[in-house]
C-alpha cells in the first residue's frame, strides 16, 4: 500500500491584514537607514558588492519583528 501522507503538500496560508501591513510598513520604514549604515559598513569591510542590499535587508527585518508583535 502506498503512503501517500509523506509527500503531502503543505500549504501554509497566513492572513495579513490591514493591522499587519501598518506595522509591517511602518517598521520597514524605520528599518531602512539602520540597515543602510550596516550594509555600507558591511560593503566596506568585505569590499564587495555581492551582498543583500539595504531594502533586502529591512524588509528581512520588518518581516522578522511583525509576526514578534503579533504572538506577544
Amino acid at each position: 500500500m502506498t503512503d501517500f501522507t509523506s509527500n503531502a503538500p503543505r500549504r501554509r496560508t497566513t492572513r495579513r491584514g490591514s493591522e499587519f501591513l501598518f506595522y509591517f510598513s511602518l517598521i520597514f520604514v524605520l528599518a531602512i537607514p539602520f540597515v543602510t549604515a550596516s550594509w555600507l559598513l558591511d560593503v566596506f569591510q568585505k569590499q564587495t558588492l555581492n551582498l543583500h542590499g539595504p531594502l533586502a535587508r529591512a524588509w528581512a527585518e520588518a518581516d522578522r519583528i511583525t509576526p514578534i508583535l503579533f504572538s506577544a
